[in-house]
C-alpha cells in the first residue's frame, strides 16, 4: 500500500465482503476520529488518503482494487453554508459535486458538464443517505442533507461563497475530496456516500474561529451511528 495512505484493516475471517465498508478521510486526525467512533468494528476499513480530489480518488481506487466492499464513504470535517449547515452540525450528501471543475468564460463560470466534458455530479446512495441522516437525527445529532461541493481551493470570501450557493441551490457544505472518492467508487460499481462534520462556515476565512476539535468529536459520534445503519 502507498506509504502516504494510512489504514487499519477491517477484514475478518468469514466476513461477507459485501457488508464491508471503506471510509476515506483526508488526514490522520479525521481517520482517528472515525476509528474512535467505530470502536474497532471489523466491518470497516478506514484510510487517510490525503487532501484534495486527486489523492482521494487515487487512494480510494487503490483500496477498492485491493479489497471488496459494499459501500464507500468520504468522511471528514468541512465548511457549512450559513443557514443550511451550522458549525458543530453534520452534513450528509445527497450528491457530490465537483463545483469548480470547468472554465471561466465572458458569460461567467461554466461547469465541465456544460462544456460537454462529462458530469460534475455523482449521486449518493440515496436510500442509505436518507437512512443515515434519519439515524443521526434520531440520536440527537443536528444534521442537514443536500449537495456537498468538492472544491480544489477552499472558499475564503463572501463573494465566492455567494457564487457557489447561487450555482448550487441547496448545497449544505463544501470539502475537497468527496467527488474524487465518489468517482472512484462509481468506476468500481460501488455505492458512495459523503459525511461531513462542520468546523467552519463557508465564506471569509477566519482560521482562529474554526472549531476543529468539536467537529472531530461530532465526526466520531456520527461514526458510531454508522454501525447501526450500514
Amino acid at each position: 500500500m502507498n506509504d502516504n495512505i494510512q489504514s487499519r484493516s477491517g477484514s475478518a475471517a468469514g466476513q461477507d465482503p459485501a457488508t464491508r465498508v471503506l471510509i476515506v478521510t483526508a488526514v490522520a486526525a479525521e481517520r482517528e476520529a472515525i476509528l474512535r467512533g467505530l470502536g474497532g468494528s471489523a466491518r470497516f476499513e478506514v484510510i487517510a488518503a490525503g487532501a484534495g480530489t486527486a489523492l482521494a480518488a487515487a487512494g480510494t481506487a487503490a483500496a477498492l482494487a485491493a479489497g471488496t466492499y459494499g459501500c464507500v464513504i468520504s468522511a471528514g470535517i468541512g465548511g457549512g453554508f450559513p443557514g443550511r449547515a451550522p458549525v458543530g452540525s453534520l452534513a450528509v450528501a445527497s450528491e457530490m459535486i465537483a463545483a469548480d471543475l470547468g472554465a471561466e468564460t465572458p458569460e461567467g463560470f461554466r461547469s465541465a458538464a456544460e462544456l460537454g466534458f462529462g458530469s460534475n455530479t455523482v449521486p449518493a446512495a440515496h436510500g442509505t443517505a436518507e437512512a443515515l441522516a434519519a439515524a443521526l437525527a434520531a440520536a440527537g445529532l443536528p444534521v442537514s442533507t443536500g449537495p456537498v461541493l468538492t472544491v480544489s481551493t477552499a472558499t475564503g470570501t463572501a463573494g465566492t461563497a455567494a457564487a457557489l450557493a447561487a450555482r448550487h441551490p441547496g448545497a449544505v457544505a463544501e470539502a475537497m475530496e468527496g467527488h474524487g472518492v465518489a468517482v472512484a467508487a462509481q468506476r468500481f460499481g460501488i455505492a458512495a456516500l459523503e459525511l461531513r462534520a462542520i468546523s467552519n462556515p463557508v465564506g471569509p476565512r477566519d482560521r482562529a474561529a474554526w472549531q476543529i476539535p468539536a467537529a472531530l468529536d461530532a465526526l466520531a459520534a456520527a461514526a458510531a451511528i454508522l454501525l447501526e445503519v450500514l
